[in-house]
């Protein structure tokens, strides 16, 4: 079964995909994604993989359970979804890639984005990441994916929303205004570059819940210049390099990546900024935090921890990560 089901309750489209309760949990001695494995080039830098159990395809089968009515309605499962292989090495995450391979990968990015868009039915396309066990991930080989979706998932919405109404009253980007106070503050910067700041934003829902965000308003990953992706890929770089320093071990995370909508004839460079948000489920150690009752049933997210405590935390982690 693969079939879109509408949630009247929040407005929003749950990805019903029963063939990916299938996927296999991979053995330790063989990963199709390295070279050798018949399944990828024998030689490659990046690359883009179409994923073997697709939740969203181009050519989705109709739902098995036709319903529309006013409560249930279904839809096909229109939309795209690929993998992206960070390196051919088994277990190089992004941290131990050159800022020259990860440029390799953004472009990469930029040209997958590019290519997806074409296609007029998808409204959203978003770049993630999972890393580590603690997440889910079932295939220990580096690698991200892309999702392209055909609506605007309520979370992207939301964020649309709420800048649209901050531009309508104030005349100003939210992200960059975020910025901006950010900065003024200075509490919760962790780096700078000479295009890209990463910070810890005054209401993060997560202890280690960094944000990254270009200086110049830029609403699309493919908007940025060669000079502007080296420096995302030095931004990421040091990112996930700060995230390992924190307790000397590859730190688990979810990223993802937010350009603006697209085919749905809105104009988003008043509002929107391309930014980058990482939601680490640690919050020590060995703790997890965990999404319970009240974030999950409420979405109420508590923070057990100060922001700003957090950050000097990350400060004498990017310090180690960079040798300062």
């Amino acid at each position: 079964m693969a079939e879109l089901r509408f949630n009247p309750l929040l407005g929003d489209y749950v990805m019903i995909a029963s063939h990916r309760q299938a996927r296999p949990q991979m053995p330790k001695d063989w990963c199709p994604f390295c070279p050798g494995s018949g399944k990828v080039p024998d030689n490659y830098d990046v690359l883009k993989y179409d994923n073997d159990f697709p939740a969203l395809s181009y050519n989705p089968p109709t739902p098995d359970d036709v319903h529309n009515n006013k409560l249930f309605n279904t839809a096909k499962s229109i939309g795209k979804c690929e993998v992206i292989l960070y390196s051919p090495n088994h277990t190089a995450t992004l941290k131990e890639l050159s800022v020259e391979h990860i440029t390799k990968l953004v472009r990469l990015w930029q040209e997958r984005m590019t290519e997806i868009s074409k296609n007029t039915d998808i409204k959203y396309i978003m770049p993630f990441e999972n890393k580590g066990e603690v997440v889910g991930v079932t295939m220990p080989h580096p690698h991200g994916q892309i999702y392209g979706y055909s609506w605007i998932p309520l979370r992207v919405q939301r964020k649309v929303d709420m800048a649209k109404s901050y531009y309508e009253k104030n005349k100003s980007n939210l992200f960059m205004d975020m910025i901006s106070q950010e900065v003024e503050d200075g509490r919760r910067v962790i780096f700078e570059n000479d295009h890209f700041i990463c910070f810890l934003p005054f209401a993060s829902e997560y202890p280690y819940g960094i944000m990254i965000m270009p200086k110049k308003r830029t609403i699309n990953i493919t908007d940025f210049n060669n000079e502007e992706s080296i420096s995302l890929a030095d931004s990421l770089k040091k990112a996930t390099s700060t995230l390992d320093a924190l307790f000397n071990t590859k730190f688990p995370y979810m990223m993802c990546m937010y350009s603006s909508p697209i085919n749905d004839g809105v104009d988003y460079n008043n509002i929107w900024n391309y930014h980058i948000e990482f939601f680490p489920p640690m919050r020590s150690a060995d703790k997890q935090k965990f999404n319970a009752s009240s974030e999950t049933g409420a979405w109420a997210p508590c923070n057990p921890t100060a922001p700003e405590d957090m950050t000097k935390d990350l400060r004498e982690a990017y310090n180690r990560a960079i040798g300062n």
